[in-house]
């Protein structure tokens, strides 16, 4: 669960290794790129800018300016976190419900692919959440995922 990855993520920054958690779908605290929240000095946790979070399954009918704004605070955060990547700034990064973020057209696979294929080979992945494509699965360090039966 992701109470699991947080203790992890925190552990490793309280040790000295640079982390980020990047929430994709959960909005609410209007944090963006610019807000992201720092503990213990290593870990930056950031979430996109927008006052709720996005269901699995977003009701039908949703507004257009809505699904816009959305679209755009979670680019921000996925532009930041592949910011981070490229740099070579971090030695882990927990994308939570990044496979929900491609599922819902946030996010393109092949982006992604191409940006875990050429992320720095010392930088730990973790995702977290439903919906992950296998592909993607197949190149993360860790994967958490909570399937309901």
């Amino acid at each position: 669960s992701f109470s699991v990855v947080l203790s992890e993520a925190l552990r490793a920054a309280g040790l000295g290794s640079k982390v980020i958690i990047a929430q994709f779908l959960k909005g609410g605290v209007t944090q963006g790129p610019k807000g992201a929240i720092n503990l213990c000095g290593n870990l930056e946790w950031i979430r996109p800018e927008f006052q709720a979070c996005i269901p699995d399954h977003p009701p039908a009918g949703s507004s257009e300016l809505s699904d816009k704004i959305q679209k755009k605070a979670i680019t921000e955060v996925w532009d930041f976190c592949k910011q981070r990547l490229n740099d070579n700034k971090i030695e882990k990064i927990v994308l939570d419900e990044i496979g929900m973020a491609v599922a819902l057209g946030f996010i393109t696979e092949k982006d992604l692919i191409s940006t875990l294929t050429n992320r720095p080979s010392s930088t730990d992945i973790i995702l977290t959440g439903p919906s992950i494509p296998s592909q993607i699965m197949e190149m993360a360090d860790q994967v958490t995922e909570l399937r309901c039966s």
